[in-house]
This record gives structure tokens, C-alpha cells and sequence, in this order.
């Protein structure tokens, strides 16, 4: 997303100057980034009809093409599909690197390291998901941490968890049937 800013703030700052539009460096910069975009959407396609290693095969060429934290992050996920759980956490890595802002990445770990067994190496991981400035769904990371909290014996503050979860979005199912669960299970006991 930076990437787009840069290039209308060039347009705009060209504009004003009554210069060309865009030199032949930002126009292949612009064209790369546009490959690099439409090979991620063919991986995402990819990764949604269970063609993993298609997926990764697009992913791959699209960070290629203009590396980005969705590609890495994405990537990452294909990955982990096939159970390569650590390089997964690699190109979770690369994406932070990339845009420290963007909170896919740092939601994956926390579900890889639980996916590993190690649910309490998660947590920080799960907290820079929450806080992240950009993120479309801050109710997985609140779920994920949920979970946690509930493997930690936790129940208060899982609950907590799921509810904020369903603050973010009130129709989340899984944080909805956590919930549920729990309250049976404080009935029982």
C-alpha cells in the first residue's frame, strides 16, 4: 500500500510541476507492481481451491516481481497449508520486515507456534496483531489469543478475548461457539 501512495504522490507532485506524469523508472516500477499484484490474486485463487503448490508457484512470482508483505504473508500461509510450518514463519518474517504496520503476519506466527505446540511463544505475537495499525481482522487475533489463554487454563481471560473478538465482528462463529462452549462449561462445573 505504500507503494501506491509513492506513486500518486509522484503523479501529484508532477502534476503541480508540469512535468511528465511519470518517468520510465517509476512506469516499470508501476508495471511490476501491477504483475506482482495479479500474480498474487492468482495465488490466492490458487491456495482458496486447495492447489497449493500452484499457489506458492504465484505467490513466488509475485514477490519476485515487486516484493510485498501480502506476498510474503501469503506465501506463508500456502505454506503452512502443506505443514512448513517453519519457513511459513520465515515469510512472516520477511512481511514484518517489509510493513511492520501490516497485522496478517504476526497473527500467523501466533497460529503457527500454537499449530508447533508452543501456545505461550504465541502471545506476543498474537498482542502485535492487536495492535497493529493495519489489519482487516483484529477478531482472529483476538480468537487466536483466546485459545490460548483457554490451552493456559485461563477461562476469564479467554472469555475477554472472544469478546473482543465478536466486538470486531459480532457474526465471527468460531469466537461465537467459543463463548457458548465456555458458558456450558461453567454451568457443569
Amino acid at each position: 500500500m505504500r507503494w501506491r501512495r509513492r506513486i500518486l504522490d509522484l503523479l501529484l507532485i508532477a502534476a503541480l510541476a508540469g512535468a511528465p506524469p511519470l518517468a520510465a523508472q517509476e512506469a516499470d516500477e508501476a508495471a511490476a507492481y501491477r504483475r506482482a499484484y495479479e500474480m498474487w490474486q492468482e495465488g490466492y485463487l490458487h491456495h482458496m481451491l486447495g492447489d497449493y503448490a500452484a499457489a506458492i508457484d504465484r505467490f513466488r512470482a509475485s514477490i519476485e516481481a515487486h516484493p510485498t508483505a501480502e506476498g510474503h504473508t501469503y506465501l506463508g500461509w500456502s505454506l503452512s497449508s502443506l505443514g512448513r510450518l517453519d519457513e511459513a514463519i520465515g515469510e512472516c518474517e520477511n512481511a514484518i520486515a517489509l510493513d511492520p504496520d501490516y497485522g496478517n503476519p504476526y497473527n500467523d506466527i501466533g497460529v503457527y507456534l500454537i499449530e508447533l505446540g508452543r501456545p505461550d511463544d504465541a502471545v506476543p505475537w498474537l498482542e502485535k496483531a492487536i495492535g497493529a495499525a493495519r489489519y482487516c481482522c483484529y477478531e482472529f487475533a483476538h480468537y487466536n489469543l483466546g485459545r490460548v489463554r483457554l490451552m493456559q487454563g485461563r477461562d476469564d481471560a479467554a472469555r475477554q478475548s472472544f469478546e473482543r473478538a465478536l466486538d470486531h465482528a459480532p457474526d465471527y462463529l468460531p469466537a461465537r461457539d467459543a463463548l457458548r462452549l465456555l458458558r456450558q462449561r461453567s454451568r457443569t462445573l
